[in-house]
């Protein structure tokens, strides 16, 4: 328990060391805000060249500034209350990433909130795969707490493969929790059925996350994967801490401050699958970015999705839905049971042909 505790400060201490310099960066500017406006209304007459506009933009200043604070506040606490609990070696099918909320372990996929701040206007996203790794990490739907673990195909650990200019995954894969993709609806404008899956994020930021890591990301649009004839949306995001997040605030923004970035996503997700023997990946909308209206409403729909199921007035097909924390939930318990306890293994040797390069025709990334 106590390296458990230490390692969970020490990856809190690290993830959120920017995020609270920022903290302490609005609440002096708060302060400054408001001793400038108590001097300007003590020094303020009727002859004074002070409007009352300008006490009203003061005012605003102030109020703007306290909202900022206490949303830095806010989101430093919620992510402070998850740590990681691993389990077996990475890169074996033993390895295990459990999620801890204050300590317990809990769903990724059932028990954080898919909304960051009342507003909602804010999302949590658990990552699953940091940028530039290949090692296919996903939440497991089928095991006891969905923890995070290597996707397998024929009982061998998947990989992503290179795909020239790119290494592994071009930005910090991951999922928005309390999502599901439900394979029993077709959506009006894909045509195809949902993948049966919480939906998929891609966080465009410049920091490379870690597997099992609560992002809040601001959403800044989607596309449209039509996977095996299922739809497969992938929301464009970027962690709300990133130098870029208050220029980033919708799909055209990204283009703007990020050129070439849209484009890249797009083509690495059509030509991935290639090195496997498997075809181009097709999209909706003729591989369109849709903007960020559009993809609030996907995540509404899926998170709808997601209430049907784990209410149980749909069926499961399978997913495990054991939750600590969604009252009225038929798989709701008090305590998770017979968790594994937190290792430290060395990672397993990955085969050196992880590492290849391939080189896709007509390519135009």
């Amino acid at each position: 328990m106590k390296d458990r505790k230490a390692r969970a400060s020490g990856t809190v201490a690290e993830a959120l060391g920017n995020r609270n310099s920022r903290l302490f960066g609005y609440r002096w500017q708060v302060r400054r805000a408001c001793n400038k406006h108590e001097e300007d209304e003590a020094h303020s007459s009727p002859s004074s060249n002070r409007t009352t506009s300008k006490l009203a933009s003061v005012r605003a200043s102030i109020l703007r500034t306290r909202q900022l604070s206490n949303h830095f506040r806010s989101v430093t606490a919620m992510s402070s209350e998850y740590s990681i609990r691993t389990v077996g070696a990475p890169h074996t099918l033993e390895h295990r990433v459990f999620i801890e909320q204050n300590g317990k372990p809990v769903s990724p996929f059932h028990d954080i909130p898919l909304y960051a701040n009342a507003e909602k206007t804010l999302v949590n996203m658990i990552v699953e795969v940091p940028r530039w790794t290949n090692a296919k990490m996903e939440i497991s739907k089928e095991d006891y707490l969905n923890p995070i673990k290597q996707d397998t195909k024929k009982g061998k650990l998947r990989y992503v493969r290179n795909c020239f200019p790119h290494h592994g995954y071009i930005f910090n894969y991951g999922a928005f929790p309390q999502t599901w993709e439900d394979p029993n609806a077709i959506h009006p404008e894909t045509k195809a059925r949902g993948d049966n899956d919480p939906i998929d994020a891609c966080e465009i930021g410049e920091a490379v996350g870690y597997t099992g890591q609560i992002k809040q990301v601001k959403v800044l649009g989607t596309m449209a994967l039509l996977d095996e004839g299922e739809t497969d949306w992938k929301i464009i995001c970027i962690d709300v801490n990133d130098p870029l997040a208050s220029k980033l605030n919708d799909i055209e923004d990204v283009e703007r401050h990020l050129p070439g970035l849209i484009r890249a996503i797009s083509e690495w997700f059509r030509i991935y699958k290639i090195p496997d023997g498997k075809p181009e990946n097709a999209f909706a909308f003729s591989g369109e970015a849709k903007n960020k209206k559009y993809a609030n409403e996907v995540i509404a729909e899926c998170a709808q999705a997601w209430d049907r199921l784990i209410h149980g007035k749909v069926d499961a097909g399978g997913i495990a839905l054991t939750n600590l924390n969604v009252a009225g939930s038929p798989s709701q318990v008090q305590e998770a049971e017979n968790i594994p306890a937190h290792e430290v293994v060395e990672s397993a040797k990955v085969d050196s042909s992880i590492d290849k390069w391939f080189y896709i025709s007509g390519s135009a990334v």
